[in-house]
């Protein structure tokens, strides 16, 4: 994956910075929209990702995705992940109707969400039942500081990236 890819069609408009994020969350909460984050590695989309972000969109009027970057996923998944660039990853959630902004996060992973919410102050931050209760989260200080609500989101469908890959390398 070390080609340059051609990113033509690629829905750029909806891939943001922290900054441009922090702005924009605060026009946006101005206009009495209820915001809402939900961030990952989003490294090979599947549908339980797809699930994952319609629930979360469904908690407020605008969701904002943070995504680690490829240093960030290096940094706890190992050196061969991730298997897509975070240019591809965020176009992919970019093309996604129910993701309003995407905000690639370069960080180590425990600092990726507690800097996205900062940035956003959302009203609500959604995060997998695999993490347990709001109150045990890694971003649970932050939240509250903010005074942000969590959002659970029960896992429906059994998928997941590691799962998808573990199948893969058996069925070969």
């Amino acid at each position: 994956m070390d080609d340059i890819l051609d990113q033509t069609n690629w829905r750029k408009s909806k891939i943001i910075s922290l900054e441009e994020a922090k702005q924009n969350a605060a026009n946006l909460r101005g206009d009495g929209k209820k915001l809402v984050t939900v961030n990952g590695a989003f490294d090979i989309l599947h549908v339980g990702h797809l699930d994952q972000l319609e629930e979360a969109k469904k908690q407020g009027d605008v969701l904002f995705v943070g995504i680690n970057s490829d240093r960030s996923i290096r940094g706890y998944k190992g050196k061969d992940r991730p298997y897509f660039t975070e240019e591809a990853r965020a176009a992919m959630l970019a093309a996604l109707s129910c993701v309003d902004y995407v905000i690639i996060i370069d960080a180590a992973a425990i600092e990726v969400p507690k800097l996205l919410l900062r940035a956003v102050q959302p009203h609500v931050h959604a995060n997998g039942e695999e993490y347990g209760k709001a109150e045990q989260w890694i971003e649970w200080p932050v939240m509250q500081e903010i005074g942000t609500v969590g959002y659970e989101i029960k896992k429906r469908n059994k998928f997941s990236t590691s799962g998808l890959i573990d199948k893969i390398r058996r069925d070969r």
